[in-house]
């Protein structure tokens, strides 16, 4: 846990989330000042040189964007393979009639009943 400064009744309360790794989730607590941005947050647990994007509770954010208490802060890692290529892939291994609503079907059954 890092403290950015000495905490007062009107400092921020902000959570800093950041994983290198699948797996491997490092966060941090972090008190700012009123009118922090995201950057000052990134700053306070030293990411911010991090080229990665960044954003607030799941969603893209500048790291300009000012922060509100009780914020996530979250930095995003590339992609790997895109989730949707990936499903495709894995649907074409596994066969149509293995997954899904043909899954679990009675003996003699309609496809898709």
């Amino acid at each position: 846990m890092v403290e950015a400064t000495v905490a007062t009744p009107d400092m921020l309360c902000v959570e800093v989330v950041f994983s290198a790794q699948a797996g491997q989730a490092q966060e941090w607590a972090v008190r700012l000042p009123p009118g922090a941005c995201l950057l000052d947050a990134l700053r306070a647990v030293g990411l911010e040189t991090s080229a990665w994007p960044a954003g607030i509770w799941g969603r893209r954010a500048e790291r300009s964007q000012l922060l509100r208490d009780g914020d996530r802060v979250e930095l995003y890692r590339p992609l790997l393979v895109d989730p949707k290529v990936a499903r495709r892939e894995r649907f074409a291994r596994q066969g149509a009639r293995g997954t899904g609503l043909f899954a679990r079907q009675r003996p003699g059954g309609k496809a898709g009943y």
